[in-house]
């Protein structure tokens, strides 16, 4: 499941019941040589897809598919830094959530190896999606509040333009309330994508559909 930050896809995940690997958690870490910084500015841009780890993601993924458990880094934005890892396990659940910014991203390799259930991409209004997500990050400390507004700014101007990216990638955009219809209609074995076809996000894993 992807979409912009803020547009409500942790709280969504935690909604189905279902098992969610966060993939959010497979930033780079601060100090990495290869995190990209905004056009113009010195702040790092954790936006775009070149500050996470893509492949670690994808491995994840095929482990939880393939024995329903992976070792994930657990990571604290506010410090851009991984504090520890953790076991997730997923036991026998036909169906598992993999959320994140950057999920779009990897919809293509997940369905060349046929792990892909469906891919969803949550959408709403910018200014909504803009207060939500500030709302959050100054709960949470996240960032400096000055990094913060202008990462809001920056992202309630360009957010039609990311959804769309992320259709452009095979992400199917909708509300909160059709995105939990068809993750209910891929636990149930309705919505399972082929690896050889367009998906329209979910996981499957080692026990099927």
């Amino acid at each position: 499941m992807t979409g912009p930050s803020g547009s409500g896809k942790s709280s969504l995940a935690a909604r189905t019941g279902l098992p969610v690997l966060r993939l959010d958690d497979f930033y780079k870490e601060a100090g990495d040589p290869t995190l990209p910084l905004v056009e113009g500015s010195t702040d790092i841009d954790w936006d775009s897809p070149d500050s996470w780890d893509a492949e670690a993601a994808v491995a994840a993924i095929g482990d939880l598919c393939r024995t329903g458990r992976t070792d994930v880094p657990v990571y604290d934005i506010s410090t851009s830094s991984r504090t520890g890892h953790e076991d997730l396990h997923i036991g026998r659940t036909p169906l598992f959530v993999a959320e994140g910014i950057f999920a779009a991203d990897i919809i293509d390799r997940c369905r060349s190896l046929d792990l892909l259930a469906d891919a969803l991409c949550l959408r709403g209004r910018p200014s909504t999606t803009f207060r939500r997500r500030l709302l959050r990050d100054l709960r949470e400390g996240r960032k400096s509040v000055p990094f913060l507004l202008r990462r809001g700014w920056r992202l309630m101007r360009t957010e039609r333009r990311i959804v769309a990216r992320h259709v452009a990638l095979g992400a199917h955009a909708c509300a909160k309330q059709e995105a939990l219809g068809r993750l209910a209609a891929a636990a149930a074995g309705r919505c399972r994508m082929p690896a050889h076809s367009s998906p329209s996000g979910a996981h499957s894993s080692p026990s099927g559909d």
